[in-house]
């Protein structure tokens, strides 16, 4: 599901704000700008000085990757890579070089053209091996921009009740402001807690399911292709790709998904 993330992130601020609102304690007491402003300039700051700026620049796009990734299409896969496999073998490798503009995406389309230009095959997988450890330390990185602001937000949110119970320890002699200083003293580290345990940090291992997901799906794309390559039966194709996918999405050996044939199978039968 596309929106899961934003849906998990909103349900858990709901729930806060609302567990809240139950013991009596109005939304308004959350907003003190000087905790935000320790929160997220110090989160940034201590971030930006881990990763470096070209990847702080990157964040709106993982953002957007996050809430907004398409499920990856396995299945789809599979049937290109197994209809790719008939072709080759009733019309040769070279007869792929029509398909190779019309495959959308990019890491299928290099691994046939190298298969296509005669490349061996002891090459094409250390070219596409390369491709996807390239891709995994990319993924790595971006993941680990929301890991390191994870753990820095709890640190800054304590640095910001320091600071604040600083600030009540020296207006002892007002009492009757003691109680609001010290409220507002907490509310740095809660948003610190919270924004590291409701947006970082999950947002973080989101990317890291995507990558692995992303990971397995080009390795899929890479067995196939070498399956194609050495002309191997469209049968033991799909049967050798069919291990990575769940068995109500599996495809036969003719290319038909399993729970489209079941699907058929009992409108026939009514």
């Amino acid at each position: 599901m596309k929106p899961a993330t934003g849906i998990g992130i909103a349900v858990a601020v709901v729930g806060i704000l609302l567990a809240a609102m139950m013991e009596g304690t109005s939304p308004a007491a959350f907003i003190d700008i000087p905790a935000i402003i320790i929160i997220v300039a110090g989160t940034g700051g201590a971030t930006m000085a881990s990763v470096g700026m070209d990847n702080m620049k990157r964040i709106p796009s993982l953002y957007k990757m996050v809430l907004n990734a398409p499920p990856p299409d396995v299945a789809g896969r599979v049937q290109l890579l197994v209809s790719l496999a008939e072709q080759a073998r009733r019309e040769g490798l070279l007869a792929l070089d029509q398909r190779v503009s019309e495959v959308d995406d990019e890491f299928t389309r290099k691994g046939l053209q190298l298969v296509v230009d005669g490349i061996d095959p002891d090459l094409v997988r250390a070219v596409l091996e390369a491709e996807i450890d390239g891709m995994t330390a990319r993924h790595h990185m971006g993941a680990t921009v929301f890991e390191k602001a994870g753990g820095f937000a709890p640190t800054m949110g304590i640095i910001g009740t320091v600071m604040g119970l600083i600030h009540v320890l020296q207006n002892l002699a007002a009492p009757s402001t003691l109680g609001p200083a010290i409220s507002s003293a907490f509310i740095a580290t809660l948003f610190g807690v919270g924004s590291a345990n409701v947006i970082y940090l999950p947002i973080g291992n989101r990317l890291k399911a995507l990558s692995a997901s992303e990971v397995e799906l080009r390795t899929l794309t890479l067995d196939g292709i070498l399956a194609v390559q050495a002309g191997d039966n469209p049968r033991v194709v799909a049967e050798k790709l069919n291990s990575y996918i769940a068995p109500s999405e599996r495809l036969g050996a003719d290319g038909e998904g399993a729970a489209a044939a079941a699907q058929g199978a009992s409108a026939e039968a009514a």
